[in-house]
């Protein structure tokens, strides 16, 4: 079937890492519809990977914490936004309802087999099933395949503004040389590495390799941070809570090579080219994992991973069976790659 819409609305409330992977598809839609007016509803925490993007026209906010208040704008602005195009990129109940009472003629979800709380029955359109662990970039991508775009073409388009860019380089002159990103958060407790291996690892990549390193994430990532620099003998960089988002961004595009867990911030490292060591316990990379860096994971190993629950019954024992070493052999690959995959996809 062949589309030619005038106002496309993207609906994803998801996290960063779930936003991320999705900007490839916005980027494609205004590669081929350059004349439409493209908007996306999201929620605050990934807002600023959309807000000033060159793919979107307008960002739709949800605001979850005050949904009493917001919701009746919110919905306003999505009835009367006149879409005739929805992409439903997140498959609940939710992003169904917002999806049918934009009143589109044309609402594409995902499957009825892949779709959760009967989010299927609010579109009228449905793209092709999932491959077994196909990967959620991949999965996005096939609402192109669906809209017969050309999906050659795979970027992320991140710019930051002036002030963003001033505020990165008084950061960088901070650190004062070449550095790696450690990226200490997770959102879900389960994700998380262990602070005395994250130190040992980092201690030796700033021995052998004379890097500073540097600790990212939010500020609830705080005593993560400060349980690495009880247990190192190196100084650290503790830039936790101290970045914005986008600010984040820019210093992981200057960063040799960063190091995390499933996170919001090791997908946005793959997204401007930085290598990433990424960590896995409960989640599964096949399904999840960095784009382009699938030879830099380390598995953790546990009878029951990946479980993909949230708060780990057995003290996250995949987790704790990721050793430093392990790490630190994926890091000298990291590096060894790193110049010709930053030209390639940066």
């Amino acid at each position: 079937m062949k589309f030619d819409p005038q106002k496309i609305l993207i609906v994803l409330h998801g996290s960063i890492g779930d936003v991320t992977r999705a900007l490839p598809l916005a980027n494609l839609l205004r590669r081929s519809f350059p004349a439409a007016w493209i908007a996306w509803s999201v929620e605050a925490p990934a807002m600023p990977l959309v807000e000033r993007h060159p793919a979107i026209d307008e960002v739709i906010l949800f605001d979850r914490p005050n949904w009493r208040a917001s919701v009746r704008p919110f919905l306003r602005r999505i009835r009367s936004g006149g879409f005739d195009l929805v992409l439903d990129l997140q498959r609940h109940l939710k992003s169904g309802f917002i999806s049918w009472w934009s009143r589109a003629p044309h609402r594409i979800g995902f499957a009825p087999r892949d779709a959760k709380e009967l989010n299927w029955l609010f579109n009228n359109h449905h793209i092709a099933p999932a491959a077994e662990r196909e990967s959620k970039l991949n999965h996005y991508l096939r609402f192109a395949d669906f809209l017969l775009l050309q999906t050659s073409v795979i970027e992320w388009n991140f710019q930051l503004s002036p002030e963003e860019e001033k505020a990165v380089e008084k950061f960088a002159r901070a650190i004062g040389g070449r550095f790696v990103a450690y990226c200490v958060g997770g959102r879900w407790e389960s994700k998380r590495w262990f602070p005395h291996e994250a130190a040992r690892s980092a201690m030796e990549v700033n021995r052998r390799y004379g890097l500073a390193v540097v600790l990212l994430g939010g500020t609830e990532d705080r005593p993560f941070a400060a349980e690495m620099e009880r247990a190192t003998t190196v100084p650290l960089v503790d830039l936790t809570g101290q970045t914005s988002l986008r600010e984040a961004i820019g210093l992981l595009a200057r960063a040799e090579f960063s190091v995390g867990p499933d996170s919001g911030l090791m997908h946005l490292s793959a997204a401007v080219g930085t290598p990433v060591v990424s960590l896995w316990g409960p989640t599964d990379p096949e399904r999840t994992g960095p784009y382009g860096f699938d030879d830099l994971v380390v598995r953790g190993s546990a009878p029951c991973a990946p479980c993909y629950v949230k708060m780990c019954p057995i003290d996250r024992m995949c987790m704790e069976s990721i050793k430093s070493s392990a790490v630190l052999v994926k890091i000298e690959a990291a590096l060894a790659r790193k110049g010709t995959l930053r030209d390639a996809t940066g």
